[in-house]
């Protein structure tokens, strides 16, 4: 029998579906007692070549979707821990670009990734750039759509974030290794050691990965939670009494990050 035929066996049957696909990606787990070969002969064989093949495979999803962090922590160190964290959790879905959103919290649980406490923000953004790549276009505010709102409704003003974009803030250099390990390049050893925040947008066909300046990340959170102009300032000075507003607005137009901008309660709204 062909293993495409031993696996068919009790389709249709959702209990042996779980039973089968929680022994899958469980190795100490037996081959399930109702899949048999041939004659009624055990399939043992076929399953465990089947759960290898589907292990190897969501290994190396992962693999593309955090390329940064392997090359981190290196092939084989990246593929033990990827082995685990698919043996608790598993894919929910049939897209595996979708998989990989628990990672970066499993790196920060993983004991063997301690010595590399920015490991996960580095995943997180992997992962934030992968998300960033695969959202909805959406038309983007312009500098001109902010001119036109008046001087005494600036402070109450509220935007729409872009499907693109995605905030991060790091107690650690995490942009800085992020960029250093995307590419080929030689890594030269990171010096300043200090908090960084990040913006991902995809503006036109490319994804964005900007480093922002302190408070920024702040900011943009109090803004993509729907909070006014003078909130999200106000938080952000809270965090940097030097920050530079100005600076921010124009580098969150030009980077795409927001779609629409609106006041509360007005019933005009610009795009």
């Amino acid at each position: 029998m062909r293993s495409a035929e031993v696996l068919s066996i009790g389709r249709g049957d959702p209990l042996f579906a779980s039973t089968f696909s929680k022994s899958l990606l469980n190795p100490e787990q037996q081959t399930p007692a109702s899949l048999v070969g041939a004659h009624g002969k055990a399939a043992d064989k076929r399953y465990n070549v089947y759960r290898n093949n589907v292990t190897v495979s969501l290994i190396e999803a992962l693999a593309a979707i955090f390329p940064a962090t392997q090359r981190i922590t290196g092939p084989d160190f990246f593929r033990a821990m990827a082995r685990l964290h698919i043996r608790e959790t598993p894919p929910t879905s049939p897209l595996l670009f979708e998989y990989g959103h628990h990672f970066p919290a499993f790196i920060d649980a993983y004991e063997y990734a301690q010595p590399m406490p920015w490991l996960g923000d580095v995943a997180r953004l992997e992962r934030a750039w992968l998300d960033a790549y695969h959202a909805a276009d959406c038309p983007v505010i312009s500098a001109d759509d902010l001119s036109a709102v008046a001087p005494h409704e600036l402070s109450e003003l509220r935007f729409r974030a872009h499907p693109a974009t995605r905030i991060l803030s790091s107690k650690f250099p995490a942009v800085t290794i992020f960029v250093a390990n995307r590419g080929s390049e030689p890594v030269e050893r990171i010096e300043c050691v200090v908090p960084e925040d990040a913006l991902i947008t995809r503006p036109e066909l490319d994804v964005v990965v900007r480093l922002l300046q302190p408070g920024g990340a702040s900011f943009l959170i109090c803004l993509a939670d729907g909070g006014s102009l003078g909130s999200a300032a106000a938080a952000a000075l809270n965090v940097n009494p030097a920050f530079d507003l100005a600076g921010m607005i124009a580098e969150m137009i030009e980077a795409g990050a927001f779609t629409e901008i609106y006041v509360e309660n007005s019933d005009v709204e610009n795009t």
